[in-house]
């Protein structure tokens, strides 16, 4: 008679905290956004000169005002879309492979995918001379051929995480020893170009870059999140994902295209921002909490790091440094500590 009166008080217990983490799920996405929305409307403020939030918001609308529209609308606003549309993409793509892998290592930055596509866009820079789009269409087209590469050689009767992890590290490695090479043969207007595309920066930025990376995001984007289900599934293994009807192999083509594709254009429009699709998810799992797809939180995770890095960059430090410099030095701490946690761990993470 007991067990029959607990079970109904049970699922109802089970129910309230399904309750509380969706709502606290909704209210972190809601602070989120706002504070993207926030650094964005700082970004455009802020400079050599301030505008206040009238005149910003009359450029953004299309209106003529005297010295902002082209310091606002020409300058300000393309590098904070940039800005806002490589964070999105950095963060959603890192943490599809972190889930998709189960482990938060598998970030494209560390397993070589950004690695081959800087490797590609110095090689274009420096021995070939190309500069622009054909950069940029370099280190696209050499983004997927590392992805396509790093599947087929991990792949023996499926795709093991560890087995790609170890793989896209040690691809990383080469990626990281071609661009000494590269470099070293650079002369100094090209090494410095190079050097200045290698780091991650919004320096320059023009609706040109932007536009491309912006479309990517916008098809690619419904694409990850359309699997959301399947991917938390397969955090549970693939042998009980595909119990539950997923199409494991399926599921984990599309997410590395989609992944790869944001990833690539990202890539080609800013640089490798360093660090940013590596620490967007365990951030948004930290903030959001246990259970449920990280995608949307770590895509903004990702948008609001790169913006306030940005910012750091410009005007907190006493010098203008490039905003891969400044997520680089948030993130190689993170990289170390969870290095070493795996290690006391035995090698689980």
């Amino acid at each position: 008679m007991t067990a029959v009166v607990a079970a109904p008080a049970s699922v109802e217990a089970v129910a309230r905290q399904r309750l509380r983490r969706a709502a606290r799920r909704r209210l972190v996405v809601v602070v989120l956004a706002v504070l993207v929305v926030a650094t964005f409307a700082v970004t455009l403020m802020v400079g050599r000169t301030f505008y206040p939030p009238g005149d910003v918001l009359r450029v953004v609308l299309g209106q003529d005002v005297p010295g902002a529209t082209f310091t606002v609308g020409r300058l300000r606003l393309p590098r904070a879309v940039l800005a806002v549309v490589a964070g999105l993409s950095f963060g959603l793509a890192g943490v599809t492979f972190q889930t998709m892998l189960r482990n938060p290592l598998a970030s494209p930055d560390v397993i070589g995918i950004s690695g081959g596509a800087s490797a590609a866009a110095a090689f274009a820079i420096v021995l070939l001379g190309w500069s622009g789009t054909a950069v940029s269409v370099t280190a696209i087209v050499a983004a997927l051929l590392v992805a396509l590469l790093m599947y087929l050689l991990a792949f023996k009767d499926g795709v093991v995480g560890t087995r790609l992890i170890l793989i896209g590290i040690g691809i990383a490695a080469m990626s990281r020893s071609s661009i000494a090479y590269v470099l070293d043969q650079a002369g100094a207007w090209d090494f410095a170009e190079a050097l200045r595309w290698l780091t991650g920066s919004l320096n320059g930025s023009t609706w040109e870059a932007t536009l491309p990376a912006l479309v990517a995001l916008v098809v690619l984007g419904p694409v990850l999140l359309a699997q959301t289900r399947p991917l938390a599934a397969m955090q549970l293994g693939d042998d009980t994902a595909s119990a539950l009807g997923v199409r494991v192999e399926r599921t984990r083509i599309v997410a590395v295209l989609a992944a790869v594709g944001l990833i690539a254009f990202a890539t080609a429009a800013c640089g490798p921002i360093a660090f940013v699709s590596f620490l967007a998810g365990p951030i948004a799992a930290r903030v959001v909490g246990p259970n449920g797809s990280l995608l949307v939180p770590a895509a903004l995770v990702g948008a609001l790091l790169v913006l306030a890095a940005d910012l750091v960059g410009q005007f907190a430090l006493g010098t203008r440094y490039p905003v891969g410099v400044v997520t680089g030095v948030l993130g190689a701490p993170y990289l170390i500590y969870l290095i070493v946690r795996t290690n006391r761990a035995g090698g689980s993470l």
